[in-house]
C-alpha cells in the first residue's frame, strides 16, 4: 500500500511524518488549553496551520491576530510566533520539510472570505496560505466535495488531507476504505486514486500539497489532463 489513512494520533498529537513514510510533511494535531499560550517555531521548516476549533490569537513580532475556526496560518522556517488560546484551541498543523525560501515571514488567511475556485467533477477549494501569501513551498486549501464519485486520477504533487466534515470512501486500485471526520490521508506524487463523497451532505477536506500550484489541477490515469469546466 503506497498511501496511508485512518492514522490513530499519537500521544504527541501526531499524525503523520517520516516514520509513517511520509518524508515531505509532519502532520500534527495541536490542542491549547483554554488561557494558555505556547511559542511556536518550525526550526528549519515552514508549518502551515488551520485551526479546526476555539478561539485565540496569533502573535508575530508584536501584532496580534484573531484566530477562530476556518484560519489558516502561515510562519516561515526560523519564524518564532506564539498561539494564545481564549477557549480551548484545536488545529492541525503541517510542518514543510526542506522549504523553498519564503517571500514573507508570517501571515494569517481567512479561508471564510476567500472566494471558491472550482475544480472538476463539480467540486469547489478554498484557498489558505499559498506563494501568494508568502509560502512558496506548498499550498493550503479546503476541498469541498459534493455526494457521489469523481473518475479516477491523479496529481503531480504530494499531499497531505485531514478530512472536517462529512462521509466518504477513498479508492486506490483495489483498495478502499471509509473517510470520516478526523481522517488523515496522505497520497504521494502521481498515485492514482478517487475520492467519493458517500453522503448526503457536501465532504469538507483540508489539504496541503507541494510543490504549490492549483488543487484544480489532476490527471486521468492516461496523463489527460481533467478539464476544469469554465464559470458561466
Amino acid at each position: 500500500m503506497r498511501y496511508a489513512l485512518h492514522v490513530d494520533e499519537s500521544p504527541d498529537g501526531r499524525l503523520f511524518g517520516a516514520e509513517r513514510g511520509c518524508d515531505v510533511f509532519t502532520q500534527t494535531l495541536v490542542r491549547v488549553d483554554a488561557g494558555h499560550t505556547v511559542e511556536r517555531a518550525g526550526g528549519v521548516s515552514d508549518e502551515v496551520l488551520y485551526v479546526l476549533a476555539g478561539n485565540g490569537r496569533a502573535s508575530c513580532d508584536g501584532a496580534a491576530h484573531e484566530l477562530v475556526p476556518g484560519t489558516g496560518v502561515f510562519a516561515a522556517a526560523g519564524t518564532r510566533w506564539e498561539l494564545a488560546a481564549e477557549s480551548e484551541l484545536r488545529a492541525v498543523s503541517v510542518l514543510v520539510h526542506d522549504p523553498a525560501p519564503a517571500t514573507r515571514p508570517f501571515a494569517v488567511v481567512d479561508l471564510a472570505a476567500a472566494e471558491r475556485g472550482v475544480a472538476t467533477a463539480g467540486r469547489q477549494f478554498i484557498l489558505g496560505a499559498t506563494p501568494e501569501h508568502g509560502c512558496a513551498s506548498v499550498t493550503q486549501f479546503v476541498g469541498l466535495v459534493p455526494p457521489g464519485r469523481a473518475p479516477d486520477h491523479f496529481h503531480t504533487y504530494d499531499e497531505v488531507i485531514y478530512v472536517l466534515d462529512g462521509r466518504g470512501r477513498l479508492f486506490i486500485g483495489d483498495e478502499e476504505a471509509e473517510l470520516r471526520p478526523g481522517s488523515c490521508v496522505h497520497l504521494p506524487a502521481r498515485l492514482v486514486h478517487c475520492l467519493a463523497n458517500t453522503g448526503d451532505t457536501e465532504l469538507r477536506l483540508l489539504g496541503v500539497f507541494r510543490p504549490a500550484g492549483s488543487p484544480a489541477e489532476a490527471y486521468y490515469p492516461d496523463g489527460t489532463p481533467a478539464v476544469v469546466p469554465e464559470r458561466s
